[in-house]
């Protein structure tokens, strides 16, 4: 049973394609740790990057918060499928990843814009692609935007359950769901708007969800991010755009979708019935959903690598 399972593993892999670990050309004072995931055989194929979500999320799209889908192994691995090479890499300061940065906490949405451009002109190199696609998901999404704005060897983005609004706005909205109205939500509103304005915020007196919000270490990013509107970025992007949306994502709403397409209605929209924030085939039902994201068991769902690869390769650069 153990050589039978061995070989199927064996087959799985060499059936997505070669996989190589890979490090930036660029030291950043460390170089940035990434996976480069190449199809088996055939023409050269077009070249992306995933970019990953917010927080401690590595290159494979796990979490030490629990999450444990594999979203971006397993996209690398269906667009290696789809004749697409990717690298998925962990971020600066964190993970493989982590010498690159003093301090996690001091790594910005630019400096991620910006790793994102220098491996893009690595993987252009490694590969001799014309030019290196963006498939950035969740806080991905905007980080692809932002490098948009300067990346000089992009053939364009991928959003994949991106903002279609400021960060602060999801803050409000998300905070009016799930905090009752009262002083403790009163208290948290106010806290966004003073962080948008430039200001400190004291959170010692919150309960812990919402001092790890504001935690006094958390305070610079949030200043720093508040500032991007997701629909003017993309608005002043020029090259091909592709909006993925899975259709029971309950960290995205619809007008979210609504607000990106306004922005660029040139920009193709693929979205996905049943399926959730980390591309999983999930139920509406919150229970049910965030059950998904602790499961490493479930596959993509069907589709969701043959949408973004048959994007890519409609629009060669």
């Amino acid at each position: 049973m153990l050589a039978i399972a061995l070989a199927a593993a064996v087959a799985a892999t060499a059936a997505a394609g070669v996989e190589t670990p890979v490090q930036s050309f660029v030291e950043i004072p460390a170089p940035l740790k990434g996976t480069m995931l190449a199809p088996a055989a055939g023409a050269k194929a077009p070249a992306a990057l995933i970019l990953p979500g917010s927080g401690p999320t590595d290159r494979d799209g796990n979490s030490p918060l629990g999450v444990k889908g594999s979203t971006y192994r397993l996209l690398a691995e269906g667009l290696a499928a789809q004749g697409v090479t990717t690298v998925r890499m962990d971020k600066r300061g964190q993970f493989a990843s982590g010498a690159a940065a003093a301090d996690g906490n001091k790594v910005f949405i630019a400096d991620l814009a910006a790793d994102a451009n220098t491996w893009a002109a690595d993987l252009k190199k490694r590969t001799g692609a014309p030019c290196v696609w963006l498939i950035g998901h969740s806080e991905g999404a905007l980080v692809a935007e932002v490098a948009g704005q300067t990346g000089k060897d992009l053939c364009g983005l991928v959003l994949v359950s991106g903002a279609g609004e400021r960060l602060s706005d999801t803050l409000r909205r998300q905070l009016k769901a799930g905090v009752p109205p009262g002083p403790l939500q009163d208290q948290s509103l106010k806290n966004i708007a003073t962080l948008e304005a430039g200001g400190d915020v004291d959170a010692s007196g919150l309960p812990q969800g919402l001092q790890m919000l504001f935690a006094p270490q958390v305070q610079p990013f949030l200043k720093a991010v508040f500032a991007y509107d997701p629909p003017t970025l993309l608005k002043a992007y020029k090259g091909p755009v592709l909006i993925v949306q899975g259709k029971t994502d309950i960290q995205i709403t619809p007008d979210n979708v609504e607000a990106l397409k306004r922005a660029r209605p040139d920009a193709s929209l693929v979205e996905l019935d049943g399926v959730n924030h980390l591309l999983k085939v999930a139920p509406l039902d919150r229970a049910g959903n965030l059950a998904t994201y602790a499961d490493p068991s479930l596959p993509l769902a069907p589709g969701v690598a043959e949408a973004i690869a048959d994007f890519i390769k409609s629009h060669p650069g």
